[in-house]
C-alpha cells in the first residue's frame, strides 16, 4: 500500500522545531510493509491543509498526518480532515472525562477552548490517548485512510506503540525485513563504488547507504508476504557486505561507535580513564552520554598545555624537547601516565593539531596520535586526517579513540 507523512505546524517550516516524528513514522510504516512515497509539512493554514490533504487522497491508500490537534485556535487539522473526508465532528464523552481527570489529577486549570479537543469525527475511529489530553483518529473514505495523532513526539510514539501500529498492520498483506549495518573507517562514497552491484543491481533487497557523523550506516531491507523468507533475502546480501568490507562493520544495529563501546566497558567491566589534549574533552563528553558508564569510568583529564601534560601524566620535558608535544612518543608516555595515576583497565589519550593554525609540511593539520594503555599494554595509532575544520578533525579524532577501544575489546573477547 501507499502511504504519505503529513505534519503539520508552522514551527516546522520556521526550523523551529525538527520533524523527528516523521523519520520515527517513515521506519515504521515500512516495517508494516507499507510503501512511503511523500513526506509533506503544511504550515497552520487550513486553506493549504485542506489542498494538500486532497492532492493526497488522489496519490495514496494511507495518510498518518501529525501535529495540530491541541485546544488553539490555529489548531485545525481535525477541523480540516473532516471537511475533506466529510465528517462532521461531534463530542465524545469518554475523551472530556478523561480530560477533566486529567487536568484535575494535575490541578490544572481547565478552559473552554479544552473542551474542543473532545469532538472527534463521528464516523471515526478514536486513539484514546493517556500521556496527553488530544485524543487521535482514524478515518476511511473512498479507500483512502488517515490516521491523525497529536505532534509532541512524546504523544505520538505513545499513540502508534499502544494502538496505531496495530491498527494499521491489519492493511499490508506484506512484511519488511530490515537490518542496519554501522561501519567505521570507509566513508559513503567508497562504500558506494565497493556494493555497487547490490546497491543499483537488486530490487529486492534493496540497500541503502547514509553518512551519519563520521560513521557510514547501510540499511538492507526485504518486502515479502513471508518474513521469514525476507529475513533470507536480508542475510544473504549481508554476507556478501561482509566479504567485500572485511573488519569495517562494526555493529548490526542501529547504535553510534560511542553507545557500542560504553555498552562494551559495562558488560565486561572495563574501567576506563581518559587523558585528551586536541579533542579538549569531546571524548569524555561523549562517552557520558552513555546510561550507566559511572559504573566504570573513573576520571578524566584535559592536558591542554605541555605543563600539564608532564605535571598530571608524567610526560617527561625531554621526550617533549626531542619529539615534539605532537608524537607517538609523547601520546605513549600520556596513556602511560594515565595508566599510573588511575590503574584502570582502559587508559586512552590523545595529541594532535586540530587546526586551522599550527600544522607544518612534516605534521600538517589533522596529524593525531591515539595512545591506548589497555590491561597495561599500550599501542600508539597515527592518523593524518583530513583538514575539513577544527570540528571536523576533532569530531574524527574522537571516533577514531573509540574505535581504537573498541578494537581492543573486541580482540580481547
Amino acid at each position: 500500500m501507499k502511504a504519505a507523512i503529513l505534519s503539520v505546524g508552522t514551527e516546522i517550516l520556521f526550523g523551529q522545531t525538527v520533524n523527528t516524528n516523521a523519520t520515527y513514522l517513515s521506519q515504521g510504516l515500512n516495517e508494516l510493509g507499507f510503501d512511503v512515497l511523500y513526506h509533506y509539512t503544511v504550515g497552520d493554514n487550513p486553506k493549504r491543509l485542506e489542498e494538500t490533504l486532497y492532492e493526497l487522497m488522489s496519490k495514496v491508500d494511507l495518510i498518518v498526518s501529525t501535529g495540530g490537534l491541541g485546544p488553539t485556535e490555529d489548531d485545525l487539522t481535525k477541523e480540516t480532515i473532516c471537511k475533506a473526508f466529510g465528517e462532521k465532528l461531534v463530542k465524545d464523552e469518554r475523551v472530556w472525562n478523561e480530560i477533566l481527570e486529567r487536568f484535575g489529577k494535575n490541578h490544572w486549570e481547565i478552559t473552554k477552548n479544552n473542551e474542543k479537543q473532545a469532538y472527534v469525527p463521528e464516523h471515526g475511529t478514536v486513539i484514546h490517548n493517556a500521556v496527553g489530553s488530544a485524543p487521535g483518529f482514524a478515518i476511511t473514505k473512498d479507500g483512502v485512510t488517515i490516521v491523525s495523532m497529536p505532534g509532541p513526539p512524546r504523544e505520538m510514539k505513545y499513540l502508534w506503540n499502544n494502538f496505531v501500529k496495530d491498527y494499521l498492520a491489519a492493511f499490508s498483506d506484506e512484511k519488511y525485513y530490515s537490518l542496519t549495518l554501522r561501519t567505521f573507517g570507509i566513508g559513503e562514497s567508497k562504500l558506494e563504488t565497493v556494493l555497487i552491484d547490490e546497491i543499483h543491481g537488486q530490487s529486492d533487497p534493496t540497500v541503502a547507504t547514509y553518512a551519519k557523523e563520521g560513521q557510514t550506516q547501510l540499511r538492507v531491507t526485504s518486502k515479502h508476504k513471508d518474513i521469514n523468507q525476507a529475513r533470507k533475502k536480508v542475510e544473504d546480501v549481508v554476507k556478501i557486505i561482509e566479504e567485500k568490507i572485511p573488519g569495517k562493520i562494526y555493529a548490526y544495529e542501529d547504535i553510534d561507535l560511542q553507545a557500542l563501546v560504553g555498552k562494551m566497558l559495562i558488560e565486561n567491566n572495563l574501567s576506563i580513564s581518559s587523558a585528551e589534549s586536541c579533542t579538549g574533552g569531546l571524548f569524555a563528553s561523549e562517552l557520558t552520554n552513555v546510561p550507566g558508564i559511572s559504573k566504570v569510568f573513573k576520571e578524566s583529564y584535559v592536558t591542554y598545555s605541555e605543563k600539564a601534560k608532564m605535571e598530571i601524566l608524567g610526560v617527561k620535558q625531554e621526550t617533549l624537547d626531542k619529539y615534539t608535544v605532537v608524537s607517538e612518543q609523547v601520546a605513549q608516555e600520556m596513556a602511560e601516565g594515565l595508566y599510573r595515576k588511575t590503574g584502570s583497565d582502559v587508559n586512552i589519550a590523545i595529541t594532535g593539531i586540530a587546526g586551522p593554525d599550527g600544522g607544518t609540511e612534516e605534521k600538517p593539520v589533522g596529524t593525531i596520535y591515539i595512545g591506548l594503555c589497555y590491561k597495561g599494554e599500550t599501542k600508539v595509532k597515527h592518523m593524518k586526517l583530513n583538514n575539513n575544520g577544527r570540528i571536523w578533525v576533532k569530531n574524527s579524532a574522537m571516533l577514531n579513540m573509540f574505535h581504537m577501544i573498541y578494537e581492543a575489546i573486541k580482540a580481547d573477547a
